[in-house]
């Protein structure tokens, strides 16, 4: 099932691109970079059977911030396959700090999420006959998952230019952004603050509370504070009492 929110209004940009838009910090940053770069903005959501709503929420908040030509949610539950502590009754570890984060790939990873999200993007693209895609996946603080990889977007990227009668039937190409791929979680956060963003409407949590508080304490909250702190900036959302 899908819902579509009331369109926004459109941008200064010319070109399209569709950006996925989680409600997290770093797709919050990856969109507004597109922004800044002078696209078309279409904002996709996917509610994909999380835990919680939050992110779901902020992506609504951030969309209505940021000037966009339209912000589409899509439902597609991936609670009926399970297999992580995001969508699946299973615990959500918890580290004393960034530092404690264990290696190897978490129990939070979401099987083939990226994967799907991005063909979801790409479809979405083709009916619109954009050819940019951006996404705000990072290779250096990040949990480990192998769909966050450099590797991985140069995949897809060929993958999507195989795949469409619009690669194959066109002159133009797929491109898939990940502009924030080789930064640091201080990095991306600078680099948001240079560009005027907001990041109260962010939700990164993936245990909040029953208030919504941020529990402090699972690997993206960790990542989160680890980066304002890099940056010297205090992060401006709730956290529950620890």
């Amino acid at each position: 099932m899908t819902r579509q929110s009331k369109p926004l209004n459109t941008n200064r940009g010319k070109t399209k691109a569709v950006v996925l838009l989680s409600g997290g910090l770093d797709s919050y940053t990856s969109v507004a970079m597109a922004m800044e770069q002078g696209f078309t903005c279409y904002g996709l959501t996917v509610a994909y059977g999380q835990r919680h709503s939050q992110e779901i929420r902020a992506a609504q908040k951030i969309a209505q911030t940021l000037v966009m030509a339209e912000h589409k949610i899509i439902e597609l539950d991936l609670r009926a396959l399970g297999g992580s502590a995001l969508t699946y009754d299973l615990e959500v570890p918890k580290s004393a700090s960034a530092a404690d984060i264990p290696n190897g790939i978490p129990v939070t990873y979401v099987p083939a999420r990226n994967t799907i999200l991005l063909s979801l993007s790409l479809a979405w693209a083709e009916v619109l006959e954009a050819f940019d895609i951006f996404i705000g996946v990072n290779a250096v603080d990040y949990s480990g998952y192998p769909d966050c990889r450099g590797e991985f977007i140069r995949a897809f990227k060929e993958l999507a230019n195989l795949a469409t009668r619009a690669a194959v039937e066109s002159q133009e190409e797929f491109k898939i952004h990940a502009p924030l791929l080789n930064l640091t979680k201080g990095e991306i956060i600078k680099r948001g603050v240079q560009l005027g963003l907001d990041y109260s409407l962010t939700h990164s949590c993936y245990d909040p509370d029953d208030q919504g508080r941020a529990c402090g304490k699972c690997d993206s909250c960790q990542l989160r504070r680890k980066g304002f702190a890099e940056a010297h900036m205090e992060d401006p959302i709730e956290y529950a009492p620890q």
